[in-house]
């Protein structure tokens, strides 16, 4: 990665704004609709900043007196002097998704932003929403957060009941629905055998198993693109457990 993806809360923080025109009424729609507080350049207390100026150096020098005083700065339309680079976003609230090309190609975000918003229902924030409202109910029902992550990732699966990328018509009840299941996890073991080091050559079940994994192994020669897709927090073993232990063991075998 060449940036750390970062969602920042801002609401009720004071945000340095320098410049006008629609660059910087588009950077003023997007502070004051993450809560933001919209001050200018002598503010004391500012939690970042943005520059909206066409002189490459005017831009700079504002840039330069901001950054001294230990502010983040971004630079509108000039990645170069940027601390901090802006995605094209999509917004399901309390869901954001943003896609950035490390300043390569504005249109290339805004490209790969369109196609994904047909692919997001509107139900999505509802989802995000129930599921956070949920919490206390769920940690009573569902004791240990293996038997929460489980279930979850059942319900969220492809064509499960929550699927994010179906449209639902009730989502609150869709998830009490849920919560009122099994979350209970039974010894499995899935063993995928690798045959490259490309990880896009993994099939999609391949990789949903590699996704859900509480064990992971690795015997064998396998490149590490391809240990990377396997869920980050699955215990790594040197060989399968006998017995299984509960849940999902995967077996990549080189």
């Amino acid at each position: 990665m060449q940036q750390l993806p970062i969602f920042l809360t801002l609401s009720g923080r004071p945000v340095i704004l320098i410049g006008d025109g629609e660059p910087a009424d588009a950077k003023a729609r997007l502070i004051l609709a993450a809560g933001g507080v919209i001050v200018g350049e002598d503010a004391p207390e500012a939690a970042l900043a943005f520059v909206a100026l066409d002189d490459d150096d005017d831009a700079s020098a504002a840039a330069t007196r901001l950054r001294a005083r230990g502010l983040l700065v971004n630079v509108v339309d000039k990645p170069a002097l940027s601390d901090f680079l802006m995605g094209a976003i999509i917004d399901r609230s309390p869901v954001l998704v943003a896609v950035s090309t490390g300043g390569a190609s504005a249109s290339l975000s805004r490209a790969l932003r369109t196609r994904l918003e047909a692919l997001l229902p509107a139900s999505l924030g509802p989802l995000a929403a129930a599921i956070r409202a949920s919490r206390e109910v769920v940690n009573a029902r569902h004791k240990t957060p293996s038997d929460r992550r489980r279930l979850w990732e059942r319900a969220l699966a492809e064509f499960a009941p929550l699927d994010p990328f179906a449209a639902l018509s009730d989502p609150a009840t869709a998830v009490a629905q849920v919560i009122a299941g099994d979350s209970g996890a039974t010894p499995q073991l899935a063993t995928i055998h690798v045959t490259s080091a490309d990880p896009g050559e993994l099939t999609l079940n391949q990789l949903n198993l590699l996704a859900r994994c509480d064990v992971l192994v690795v015997a064998g020669d396998v490149a590490p693109a391809i240990i990377d897709r396997a869920r980050r927090d699955a215990q790594r073993l040197d060989a399968v457990p006998d017995p299984l232990p509960p849940g999902l063991t995967v077996l990549l075998q080189g």
